[in-house]
């Protein structure tokens, strides 16, 4: 049975205790929030893009064998003045918002106004973040919504504005040991430049770990990398980390920042402002997390486009940074409304197969080398970085997987603890959770008939054997008439179904979300 996409959710603040089957292991102690859109119609009008809808967040609390589960709407200014109007009023991606025709000349003219130099969305639907000791609703607009992550009520409207110039931000940061954040924004044409911005969030000191101050007023920039072109930023979800090295991809899959300005009179929404030139090249940029500033090396390869880090990791002087690359931007085009109403079969033939790629990516190759060199030296891979005039490296992935198998990867590598570091196992969704092997490329699968899996996502056993000693958390839709949807609960290392606790509530299909370990 197909899942109905624009289906508005139903929230239950209320704690509720669900029916676990299996058992729970005794150390699994924590919450797990999931983000995702829930409201797609408000009154007579309704949003285009499945992204669009207005955020539901779900909370499942594990202690002592139990799970209790709740939801609740994002209560942002988008949420308030939607409702309020009983008509969608706020703009989005893929959805742009004309006021009710019985309004008068002056409201309309502000309504435009505030599209030429747009005002984003707080509607933060697409995942979790901390920042020192406070979680934050997030997308990839300038703001984010603090919420409480036991009640899950929702609380400041933080905008990233305030503290850095970035009009746009990444909802996939990098935690440190220290409980440091990384993330990356772009600066839109501050002071007559746009720019990519790499900042720091440090974790909460020991001065302020009792002032009620956002972690942000402590911002640091990393490093500021220019854009290629000035009103044509790179588009990106999310980028790469080591111990010694942030990598980022320009991609050519770009944000026509003077179309966006005029989309509003145009009649078309900011998301056809974003364009793909298969005709360009992709620049990897390779930052030094010390020094702030980009290797000498410039390190190319050809027209793809990025939304999903896998991991990265340094070894023999060299970074492997491991990626979701699509060939073309038909990713985003299947996620409207409209086109999820096709059938699986029309979705396969119609959009690109994504496939799971490893870069290398020699951090001071060989300045004697000849030109048409492969600077690569490690031996268990296929990818290359040839030598070229300038010292540029062109460099050419080693595919290790690909088709509807990764379609939906997950961020991560399969334990967050190796994040950053060498890794053997990776998560992967799509109509079937996958574990899959990068040294064997084998693959364990789970899946049942008429039930849609979310994102999954690796809880660590305390102090574990090896990288898979844990469980895989799933936010599982049931579609069977008269079945409830519930939380699965694997083993990370077989793969086996452990537990499952039936929530006895409507669950909507989500993006992200994180595990809150018990007393964090």
């Amino acid at each position: 049975m197909p899942i109905d996409f624009a289906k508005n959710a139903v929230e239950r603040p209320e704690s509720f205790k669900a029916e676990v089957k299996g058992n729970i292991p005794s150390w699994l102690q924590g919450t797990l929030l999931r983000n995702g859109p829930g409201i797609f119609s408000v009154g007579d009008t309704t949003y285009n893009h499945w992204f669009d809808g207005m955020a539901i967040m779900n909370s499942f609390t594990f202690k002592d064998g139990e799970v209790v589960h709740r939801s609740r709407f994002l209560r942002s200014d988008t949420y308030k003045a939607n409702m309020a109007a009983n008509r969608i009023v706020v703009s989005e991606m893929g959805t742009m918002a004309y006021p009710d025709p019985s309004k008068n000349f002056i409201f309309k003219a502000i309504t435009f106004l505030n599209h030429t130099v747009p005002d984003f969305t707080d509607n933060c639907g697409n995942n979790f973040i901390k920042y020192g000791n406070d979680y934050y609703a997030t997308t990839e607009t300038n703001y984010i919504r603090k919420i409480d992550p036991v009640t899950l009520e929702t609380q400041d409207k933080v905008d990233y504005m305030k503290f850095l110039p970035v009009n746009l931000t990444s909802s996939h940061p990098h935690y440190d040991k220290e409980g440091n954040a990384y993330n990356i924004g772009t600066s839109v044409a501050e002071k007559g430049k746009t720019k990519y911005m790499l900042f720091k969030v440090p974790a909460v000191s020991e001065k302020d770990k009792d002032k009620k101050v956002p972690a942000l007023k402590n911002v640091e920039v990393v490093c500021t990398v220019p854009c290629r072109s000035l009103l044509t930023p790179s588009y990106y979800h999310s980028f790469g980390i080591t111990d010694n090295y942030i990598i980022f991809i320009e991609q050519p899959f770009k944000l026509d920042i003077l179309k966006m300005a005029t989309a509003y009179m145009r009649g078309v929404c900011w998301a056809s402002c974003m364009k793909y030139f298969p005709e360009e090249n992709t620049l990897i940029h390779l930052i030094d997390r010390k020094t702030g500033k980009e290797v000498e090396t410039k390190y190319y390869t050809g027209a793809m486009i990025v939304f999903h880090h896998v991991n990265a990791f340094e070894e023999d002087g060299q970074v492997v940074c491991d990626v979701i690359a699509y060939n073309d931007n038909n990713l985003y085009d299947m996620f409207y409304l409209d086109r999820l109403k096709e059938n699986s079969d029309q979705v396969d033939k119609k959009y690109s197969k994504p496939s799971y790629r490893r870069f290398v990516l020699p951090i001071h190759p060989d300045k004697a080398a000849a030109i048409g060199e492969n600077l690569v030296k490690l031996k268990n891979t296929t990818a290359s970085a040839v030598k070229e005039k300038e010292g540029k490296l062109i460099c050419q992935a080693e595919v290790l997987c690909e088709g509807k198998h990764v379609s939906n990867p997950c961020l991560s590598c399969f334990s967050t603890n190796r994040r950053g570091r060498m890794f053997k196992f990776i998560l992967t969704m799509s109509a079937k959770v996958a574990k899959f092997d990068t040294e064997t490329r084998k693959m364990l699968f789970w899946s049942e008939e008429n039930c849609f899996p979310s994102e999954p996502l690796f809880v660590p056993r305390p102090n574990g054997e090896s990288e898979d000693d844990g469980v895989v958390l799933i936010s599982v839709l049931n579609c069977t008439p008269g079945q409830s949807s519930y939380i699965l609960v694997l083993d990370g290392k077989t793969f086996q179904e452990v537990a499952r606790a039936h929530v006895n509530a409507e669950l909507q299909k989500d993006i992200h979300g994180f595990f809150i370990p018990h007393g964090n």
